[in-house]
């Protein structure tokens, strides 16, 4: 019995060190609305997203709201709470209900229904605030943050090292350090630009986040769509 007992402790002792190692370590206050440590505001490059998306299935794709005509640059993916480790998702269940005027009032930021609601369910239930004002605080994040000019209008298509794209972002917005952004990419392509937030939407500085940043030399930003 003692031996079996050892072997356990040993067996629970590894499954904890696996996911420390994997960064999927749980925080003590797993999914309890209002209770985490900082946001992350997500900035999808759409280009990027339409493209991967016609890869996929050109029909489809052509049903997208944002891969329209419409000249969409980089749009909010969302604005997330985060743990130190890790982060909490989906934290009532069900959610409260998102009214559709709500939704509706953030289409220019996150030009997709099926995104809005989407957001609220998983991550807006865990900032503690009630539909409008999680809405409005994305809105708010939003504006705290500047997009280089040099991205809003390309000409054509670009490469671009992450770290340089990350210092044109952090150029144009005073407080902004390289520890507070990072990039995400699939096997080509810039996919988010993400930047970590304080609760009263200050930047600042985010490790793990970095850690998951992209390691390409370079990405490609492929052209904006109807431009």
């Amino acid at each position: 019995m003692a031996r079996m007992i050892t072997r356990l402790a040993a067996l629970a002792a590894l499954l904890i060190s696996i996911s420390t190692v994997s960064g999927i370590a749980q925080d003590r206050r797993q999914n309890e609305p209002g209770q985490f440590d900082f946001y992350v505001l997500s900035l999808s490059w759409s280009p990027s997203f339409c493209d991967a998306a016609t890869e996929r299935s050109a029909e489809r794709a052509a049903r997208e709201p944002q891969c329209g005509e419409r000249p969409y640059s980089f749009v909010v993916h969302g604005l997330w709470p985060q743990y130190d480790r890790g982060f909490p998702e989906y934290c009532t269940r069900p959610s409260p209900r998102l009214e559709r005027n709500v939704m509706i009032s953030m289409l220019d930021l996150m030009p997709a229904p099926g995104l809005v609601y989407n957001e609220w369910d998983k991550h807006g239930t865990c900032s503690g605030l009630g539909t409008r004002a999680y809405f409005e605080t994305i809105r708010k994040a939003r504006a705290a943050v500047k997009i280089p000019d040099e991205f809003l209008e390309l000409s054509k298509p670009k490469l671009i090292a992450p770290e340089e794209l990350e210092a044109a972002f952090i150029k144009v917005n005073p407080g902004l350090s390289a520890s507070a952004i990072s990039t995400t990419c699939d096997s080509k392509r810039l996919s988010e630009v993400r930047i970590c937030l304080s609760k009263d939407l200050q930047f600042r500085s985010c490790e793990e986040i970095d850690r998951r940043a992209c390691r390409r030399d370079q990405v490609l930003m492929p052209l904006v769509r109807g431009g």
